[in-house]
């Protein structure tokens, strides 16, 4: 019993001693982060922010309807995939994307709203995620895979999920 006491307070000592090294951070505005005491090397927010930019291309041309404010966002071997109505793989290159955006039933919607849910970046690779509210009467999640590739982030794969308009 006495060897079971020792034990459990080793556990729970190695726990506690651990459990000091990764802790959550608040940061403005609320968002919560997991951070490491061990972290030696600083945030990506260039990055970061670079991400943001090229993302808001893909929102303000879906706003506008308009491929050629997004086509910049994404590299020229992207792809696009989905599941469509009957549940089938449906996409392949991204200029199936902007070719739906430049025509009908596509519009313009300036009422649009769309959030950066969130931004992962390790190195030269990231991935995001964007929630989108009625853009042509249609709501999306989109997941997007960037790289870093020649300094510049670019939109390397999009995959999405269409759900019912509010």
């Amino acid at each position: 019993m006495k060897n079971t006491f020792i034990k459990t307070l080793f556990f729970l000592a190695v726990m506690t001693g651990l459990g000091a090294t990764a802790q959550a951070e608040v940061l403005p505005g609320g968002q919560q982060v997991n951070s490491s005491k061990a972290m030696s090397k600083p945030t990506y927010v260039q990055d970061y922010q670079a991400i943001v930019e090229v993302l808001g291309k893909y929102s303000e041309g879906c706003k506008q309807a308009r491929s050629s404010i997004i086509k910049p966002a994404f590299s020229a071997q992207a792809t696009i995939f989905g599941v469509d109505a009957k549940g089938k793989l449906a996409g392949g290159p991204i200029q199936e994307l902007f070719n739906a955006i430049d025509n009908p039933p596509f519009r313009p919607s300036p009422e649009a709203q769309g959030v950066i849910v969130s931004i992962d970046i390790v190195g030269t690779s990231a991935s995001a995620r964007i929630d989108t509210n009625d853009v042509s009467g249609f709501s999306f999640t989109d997941f997007f895979h960037l790289l870093k590739v020649d300094g510049k982030w670019t939109v390397v794969s999009k995959i999405y999920h269409t759900h019912v308009a509010p």
